[in-house]
């Protein structure tokens, strides 16, 4: 009895350790606010509470102007027929900034079950407060932009509007990563409606690699140069320099579509909503990167830069001669993995030894590119013996400390028996690996079987069968010809055959763009619109594509007297598939609906626009 009490006891302590594990108790507030700015401080909470203690201090840098406000929200979630039900408890408070400066705001308190949990702890920094621009309240503008009033006249200046390559270190050594982000800042009063024409940076002078970033721009606020700014990631680059002094990152540019209410003009524009889309244009500074020389180096050094380990591995130390045995060296670390060179492996005049094999199994993140590189030595032992497999010698240059550190493999005792059908040593050891191949294949043994026999003196030459292949071949080189000089003929004039064409190709390109839209593939999906669309008036307007734009195109449509009607279809398709590219999809209905759109649109162009 006495042992089945203890036994519920300890499950009744563990089940509520547990609970006590899977209490959340979270606290949010914007990173960043304007003095004088009211803010939200939020905390939730995945279970109910009492006593909520606000943090300790926070009324000393800013006023409680109201709360808490308290809500409460039910998600219920079916999974393999097991159905969860979490309730979230919410606490509200209505914050303004009395002071500058950088704070943080220590953790909050609330009592659940009889045991008080702590929430996080948050920093917060409060700048100077900017002047605002004249607002009016709208729409939405758009599901990626920012969060903020759709502004009349706002000032579209650089001081509110700009784009910038920030990069985690200016200095750095030939070969050390340097991780390049590619920043979009916007007033928070502007509100953004789609992207054009956008050129991102092409890194001359660096070896790349991309980290994979979401395709929806998610804004996040962020101080720079003590303003606020609304800032979104378009791009995340891992450079590895390669070359020494100063590189410099050329500007890069791009546009903005954003939406300004227009004033207005009579009566009624007072009870309606009047808008028009402006293109903003941005271009970057440039940006110099001082790339220092790496110090003289040792003789294993093969090009590592980072922070590598190494580990070796041998199929077999006991073989019979003949018998393959594989080496195993493993580099695994942080740095220019990618770019380390293979180390040699120096093994005795006796082995025939064959090239390397070197896989990659890497991954580029936010603290730069890590993995393994994975080396496999194969060689074979010819002769009978104890023989000492040498230690393999690797050096790699540490940035952190500037100096190269050499790490080294184990020595591996290899036994050699004689085998069952060992080789003459005196024939092996005087051929070369090429002449090995070779071996059986110098002397031709009698050809067994039926022979095909043919009389003495006979000929094929001067033959009925040789004339008539003769002739046959004649008539066949005719023909050839003809139909050679036909396709001459018309291949010649380019603009012809790339109308002919334009069809075909954009029939080819919509249905790539209907395989994406199977696979839930939203940028690749209109990105194919966009080429179908693209190379078919380049080649049937004869237009080429490094110099067709939206003016021109809508130039030389109207002049073939396609109506204004496909023209209109045509620039929506094109606008929704260059916003789509960068901001959030709208589901597989509307890219169902773009789709057909945009086949409707190709097949009325093909009847239109007239040779």
């Amino acid at each position: 009895m006495i042992r089945t009490l203890a036994t519920y006891i300890l499950l009744l302590s563990l089940a509520l350790a547990a609970r006590a594990e899977d209490t959340r108790f979270i606290m949010s507030a914007p990173t960043a606010v304007e003095n004088g700015q009211q803010f939200r401080l939020s905390f939730t909470l995945n279970q109910r509470g009492k006593n909520l203690q606000l943090p300790p201090g926070l009324s000393d840098n800013f006023q409680i102007l109201m709360g808490p406000s308290t809500s409460q929200s039910t998600s219920i979630q079916s999974i393999n027929g097991r159905t969860t039900t979490e309730i979230t408890y919410s606490f509200t408070y209505i914050l303004r900034a009395s002071k500058e400066g950088s704070f943080e705001i220590r953790p909050a308190s609330i009592e659940v079950g009889g045991k008080v949990i702590e929430s996080n702890s948050l920093k917060l920094q409060v700048v100077k407060a900017q002047s605002q621009p004249a607002q009016q309240n709208s729409g939405s503008g758009g599901a990626a932009q920012p969060q903020g009033n759709t502004a009349a006249d706002v000032d579209l200046g650089k001081d509110n509007l700009f784009v910038r390559v920030d990069l985690n270190k200016r200095s750095a050594f030939r070969g050390e990563q340097i991780i390049a982000t590619v920043k979009l800042y916007v007033n928070p009063n502007i509100p953004i409606a789609g992207f054009d024409e956008v050129n991102l940076p092409t890194y001359e002078g660096f070896y790349t690699q991309d980290i994979e970033i979401p395709q929806q721009i998610n804004f996040t606020r962020e101080v720079y140069n003590d303003k606020i700014y609304q800032v979104g990631v378009l791009k995340k680059t891992i450079l590895f320099p390669q070359q020494n002094g100063q590189i410099k990152i050329d500007p890069f540019s791009m546009a903005l579509l954003v939406r300004q209410r227009t004033a207005a003009r009579s009566f009624f524009d007072d009870f309606f909503d009047n808008y028009r889309t402006v293109k903003a244009r941005m271009t970057s500074d440039p940006v110099t990167v001082n790339i220092k020389d790496l110090p003289p180096s040792p003789a294993s050094f093969m090009g590592g830069v980072g922070e590598f380990n190494i580990s070796s591995d041998i199929s077999s130390e006991n073989v019979t001669t003949n018998d393959a045995v594989t080496l195993t060296l493993k580099i695994t670390g942080n740095g220019n993995i990618r770019l380390v060179r293979t180390p040699e492996l120096k093994l005795p005049s006796d082995f025939e030894v064959y090239d390397p094999r070197a896989t990659d199994n890497v991954k580029a993140g936010n603290n730069g590119v890590s993995g393994t590189k994975t080396i496999e030595y194969l060689f074979q032992p010819r002769f009978e013996g104890d023989y000492t497999i040498p230690s393999i010698s690797f050096a790699y240059f540490d940035p952190a400390s500037g100096k190269y550190i050499t790490k080294s493999t184990p020595e591996y005792q290899l036994h050699v028996k004689k085998g069952s059908q060992e080789q003459s040593a005196t024939v092996v050891s005087s051929l070369r690996k090429e002449d090995v191949l070779l071996i059986g294949q110098d002397i031709r043994f009698i050809k067994q079987g039926k022979a095909n026999l043919h009389p003495m003196g006979a000929t094929f030459y001067g033959s009925n069968l040789f004339y008539l292949i003769y002739l046959a071949s004649a008539l066949a080189f005719v023909v050839l010809y003809l139909v050679y000089r036909k396709k001459a003929r018309e291949n010649a004039n380019i603009a012809l055959m790339r109308n002919k064409k334009a069809n075909r190709v954009a029939t080819k390109r919509l249905k790539a763009a209907s395989g994406f839209m199977k696979q839930n593939n939203n940028e690749a999906f209109h990105d194919a619109i966009l080429k179908a669309f693209w190379g078919y008036l380049s080649d049937k307007l004869g237009i080429p594509v490094a110099k067709l734009n939206r003016d021109n195109a809508l130039a030389r449509l109207r002049e073939k007297n396609v109506t204004e009607e496909v023209i209109n279809d045509f620039v929506d398709v094109i606008d929704q598939c260059e916003f789509a590219r960068y901001a959030p999809s709208g589901g597989s209905e509307a890219r169902h609906e773009l789709y057909k759109k945009a086949e409707s649109t190709m097949s009325r162009f093909e009847k239109q626009i007239k040779k």
